[in-house]
C-alpha cells in the first residue's frame, strides 16, 4: 500500500468513526498517524523537487516578505500591479504566473515585498501544480494574503486547507508546550492547567512518534490537533489577511452577503484600484510596524526618513539594525517619545520603543 493509499484509508475510517469517550484513544492514533504520513509525503515530494533542481529561489529583501496565495485567475497579478507597480504579466485564462514574480510596496516609509506567485489548486499540499514549491515559498512570508474571487468564496476553506495540511498556521501562534526527548527515564507528563487530554492518550500520540522517553510540559488547553503539531515539530506561524477581489461584479446584497461571511476581510476590485489604499493601510497594522527617527548628536532628528521596525523593539534590535558597532560600543541612547517619562530620558539597549520615537545613540569611542 503506498502513502497516498494509507492516507485515504485513515481519512476514510476517521469519517466513519463517531467520536465519544470510547473511541477518542483510537481516533487520536489514527489522527497521529495520518500527520505524520502527511509528513513524511511532504518530505520526499520536497526531496524529488531538490533532486530535480525544481522549486523558486527568492531572497527576502525589505522590511517584510508578503506572499498572496489564490486560485488561479483570482487576480494576483492585477494585485500586485495594484500594489507595487510591478508589471506583472495579466490574462483570462489560468497559470497566467509561472514563476514568482516580486514587487516593492512602500508605505509609510515601509518597504514591502510582495511575491506572486502561482496559483494553489486543490491538492497543492500533495504536490498538484507547482504546489510544493509555491507553498515552500510561503513558509518564510511575514505575511499571507489570503486573495479569494468573491464569485466562488468556498475557494477560502480550500487554500486554508491547503495550508494546514503544509504544515503552515494561519493567525494562531505556537502552543505554550515544551516537549524534551531524552535516552531513558520514560515518559513523564506535566501540566499546568486542566487539560481534555487524558494522559493514556498523550502517550498513544507520542508511542506513534516513537517517543518512549521524554518530559512534556504542557502550561494551557490544548487540542489533540495542536498536540500533534508540537510532536511533529515543523510547523509554521504566520500572520494571515484575507482579501476578497472583484467586487465590482456583484450587486449590493451579494455584497453585504460575503462582508458578513469574511468580518475580518478587505474587499477590493484590483482591476478598478478599488479599496487598494485601505489595503496597504491593513497590511501596514497586520505586520506591527513603527516608525522610529534618529537624532544624532547635537543635530535635528530626521523626521523625514524613518526606521521601520517592528512593534515592542528595543533600543538593542534599533542598534542592530543600523550596524552591529552601535551594540558593541553602545554607551546609552536618549528617547523623545511615549515610550518614555520625560524627553531625552536616558535609556540602555533592553528598553522598549514605542512608534514615533525620536532615539539618540551614544557610543564609546
Amino acid at each position: 500500500m503506498t502513502i497516498e493509499e494509507e492516507i485515504r484509508s485513515i481519512e476514510d475510517e476517521l469519517k466513519k468513526t463517531p467520536y465519544n469517550k470510547a473511541t477518542q484513544h483510537h481516533i487520536g492514533r489514527l489522527k497521529a498517524k495520518l500527520a505524520r504520513l502527511k509528513d513524511e509525503l511532504q518530505r520526499q515530494a520536497r526531496a524529488k523537487s531538490a533532486a530535480r533542481r525544481e522549486g523558486y529561489a527568492v531572497k527576502k529583501s525589505g522590511d517584510a516578505t508578503i506572499v498572496m496565495v489564490g486560485f488561479p485567475s483570482v487576480g494576483k497579478s492585477t494585485l500586485l500591479n495594484s500594489l507595487t507597480g510591478t508589471s506583472a504579466e495579466v490574462a483570462d485564462y489560468d497559470f497566467t504566473t509561472l514563476e514568482v514574480i516580486p514587487g516593492m510596496l512602500l508605505y509609510k516609509g515601509a518597504r514591502m515585498q510582495v511575491l506572486d506567485v502561482p496559483g494553489l489548486i486543490q491538492g497543492a499540499a500533495a504536490g498538484r501544480g507547482h504546489g510544493k514549491e509555491v507553498l515552500s515559498v510561503m513558509r518564510n512570508a511575514d505575511l499571507i494574503l489570503i486573495l479569494v474571487d468573491i464569485l466562488q468564496p468556498k475557494q477560502h476553506e480550500t487554500l486554508v486547507k491547503e495550508l494546514y495540511d503544509a504544515g503552515i498556521r494561519i493567525n494562531t501562534r505556537p502552543p505554550d508546550v515544551a516537549l524534551r526527548k531524552m535516552g531513558r527515564g520514560g515518559i513523564t507528563v506535566s501540566s499546568t492547567v486542566d487539560l481534555d487530554l487524558d494522559e493514556r492518550l498523550i502517550r498513544a500520540v507520542l508511542a506513534e512518534y516513537k517517543i518512549h522517553n521524554a518530559d512534556l510540559l504542557i502550561r494551557e488547553p490544548i487540542t489533540l490537533d495542536e498536540l500533534i503539531d508540537v510532536v511533529i515539530g515543523n510547523r509554521t506561524y504566520i500572520r494571515a489577511l484575507t482579501v476578497i477581489n472583484k467586487i465590482d461584479l456583484v450587486d449590493s446584497e451579494r455584497l453585504r452577503s460575503c462582508m458578513a461571511r469574511f468580518p475580518d476581510a478587505v474587499f477590493i476590485s484590483a482591476s478598478l484600484s478599488l479599496h487598494i489604499e485601505a489595503l496597504k493601510e491593513r497590511i501596514y497594522t497586520e505586520l506591527e510596524f513603527m516608525r522610529i527617527y534618529m537624532k544624532p548628536r547635537a543635530a535635528p532628528p530626521d523626521m523625514s526618513n524613518p526606521l521601520v521596525i517592528r512593534r515592542d523593539a528595543t533600543v538593542a534590535d534599533v542598534c542592530s539594525t543600523i550596524h552591529r558597532d552601535f551594540v558593541e560600543k553602545f554607551r546609552y541612547a536618549r528617547i523623545w517619545g511615549r515610550s518614555v517619562k520625560y524627553g531625552g530620558q536616558r535609556v540602555g539597549l533592553s528598553h522598549v520603543l514605542a512608534d514615533g520615537d525620536v532615539v539618540s545613540v551614544v557610543m564609546r569611542k
